[in-house]
């Protein structure tokens, strides 16, 4: 009994062996027809490999990967707001309700002294205050919310183990996190003078050039409370995403925000001394009475965010040294 042969060629036909001549014929036509690349250096023939260009931020430079990975962290951030727009609520009511409040608290102050026959420049003095105290304020506590509870976000979504996977470094994530938390702080900031402007005419441009540096250690100071809150949520949990939002408020009446710190109780005048916020607001409200800059109080003020932002830094380096020692990212993962 027999069985077709499925080869097209016969059964009954010679079959060549593959040290033949005509096999090695057939093979050194084809190797010399081929592409010089595509054979080794033996002479057999190889398969052909299509080269790619490299692609991905894993094949690109140092320098560029590090930009992708904080650029990503920043877009992962705005897409969250984006798709949640109830998040939009501390990002521009509170900070409208916050104008609304201290400015109209101002107006009614003035026209209570003016009524009282007061001097209108202290009227005036008031009403500056109160408003020029709040869009600064927004800088810096918009600034620390914003870089505090981005990293919350992590901790909600159970994401921290994820992070630490990834070849992302702590600085690269900080740096996404605190870009977004600029746009987020300039969107409330813009959104707080402008209504400061069309409802008190009170216009913050008037600071003039000085509101720079003052803006930029208002920033450095949020950011700095920001770090050492973080530090504090990885080393002791959950419990203490209270200072998140408590934080700023324990330092904003020792700050002179709204008034100069000579008003305090005398037992924390020396407290308020050491602060650097302190320093930054006693510049802003020279610089609102049109007056030219405090070069001391700007100093120390510079001086004292320093120090700040390096022991936040230090602070921050121990306790997640700890976190990562301890095996305490199971609290989130």
């Amino acid at each position: 009994m027999t069985f077709p042969d499925s080869h097209p060629q016969s059964s009954d036909a010679p079959r060549e062996s593959p040290d033949s001549p005509s096999t090695a014929a057939t093979a050194g036509t084809h190797a010399a027809s081929g592409p010089p690349d595509t054979h080794d250096t033996s002479g057999a023939p190889a398969t052909s490999v299509l080269l790619v260009p490299p692609e991905g931020p894993a094949l690109r430079p140092p320098v560029q990967a590090s930009l992708h990975r904080t650029l990503a962290v920043a877009r992962r951030h705005w897409l969250v707001l984006k798709r949640s727009p109830h998040r939009f609520f501390d990002v521009l009511v509170w900070p409208l309700v916050d104008t609304l409040l201290y400015g109209s608290i101002g107006l009614f102050a003035a026209k209570a002294a003016e009524a009282a026959g007061g001097a209108p420049g202290t009227t005036a003095t008031v009403t500056l205050y109160l408003l020029g105290g709040t869009v600064l304020w927004h800088l810096v506590h918009q600034t620390q919310i914003s870089l505090a509870t981005g990293f919350l976000e992590e901790t909600w979504s159970r994401n921290i183990l994820g992070l630490l996977a990834t070849p992302m470094r702590d600085w690269e994530y900080l740096a996404g996190v605190g870009l977004f938390a600029l746009a987020r702080t300039a969107a409330s900031t813009l959104a707080v003078a402008v209504l400061a402007y069309a409802a008190y005419a009170f216009d913050v441009t008037t600071l003039g050039i000085g509101l720079i540096p003052v803006a930029a250690l208002l920033l450095a100071c949020g950011w700095a409370v920001a770090l050492l809150v973080v530090g504090l949520v990885l080393r002791y949990g959950s419990g203490a995403e209270a200072l998140v939002w408590g934080a700023l408020s324990v330092v904003m009446p020792l700050s002179g925000v709204f008034y100069p710190v000579s008003t305090l109780p005398a037992a924390l005048r020396p407290v308020a001394e050491v602060l650097p916020t302190t320093h930054v607001f006693a510049v802003g409200r020279e610089l609102a009475a049109g007056n030219g800059i405090p070069w001391r109080d700007l100093g120390v003020a510079t001086a004292g965010t320093v120090v700040l932002i390096a022991l936040s830094l230090f602070a921050l380096s121990r306790m997640l040294r700890t976190f990562r020692r301890r095996g305490l990212v199971t609290r989130y993962s």
